[in-house]
């Protein structure tokens, strides 16, 4: 009985409320806009003075086109197989007529081979004056 004395744990042991090292789903605290100037829904402002949009890519339409404009995401129909890169650059390209900025100036950040994709404007624009280019579109 008594060598195994040494191998009881406390009775004051701190005890965990969380359980393991990830975090839960859902409790996302502090998760707010990235900063002043970002708007809520799929057009938020970078950190670096960009701005990110969130895409939801059609590829194979017939022309392309700014189909909807959602809290998740700008639907965007696109002339362009998905195949090689092609309805990317076809993105990036009809992208940056609709916002009225360079070809260069607008990047493919995420999802080069998903639907849910993510550009980034290298602009000095407000997400509200992208957000509103962008409804434009889609209303005519």
């Amino acid at each position: 009985m008594l060598a195994l004395a040494g191998f009881r744990r406390p009775l004051a042991a701190p005890v965990r409320s969380g359980g393991g090292a990830m975090p839960r789903k859902g409790k996302e605290s502090g998760k707010g806009p990235a900063g002043p100037g970002a708007a809520a829904g799929p057009v938020a402002a970078a950190g670096d003075g960009c701005v990110r949009v969130a895409v939801r890519a059609k590829p194979g339409s017939r022309c392309s086109a700014v189909t909807d404009v959602t809290a998740e995401a700008v639907g965007v129909a696109i002339a362009a197989p998905p195949s090689e890169g092609e309805a990317n650059a076809e993105l990036c390209r009809y992208l940056s007529k609709v916002l009225e900025v360079k070809k260069s100036e607008v990047i493919l950040e995420k999802g080069g081979k998903s639907r849910e994709k993510v550009v980034k404007i290298l602009v000095s624009m407000t997400p509200d004056e992208i957000l509103e280019k962008l409804k434009k579109e889609a209303s005519s």
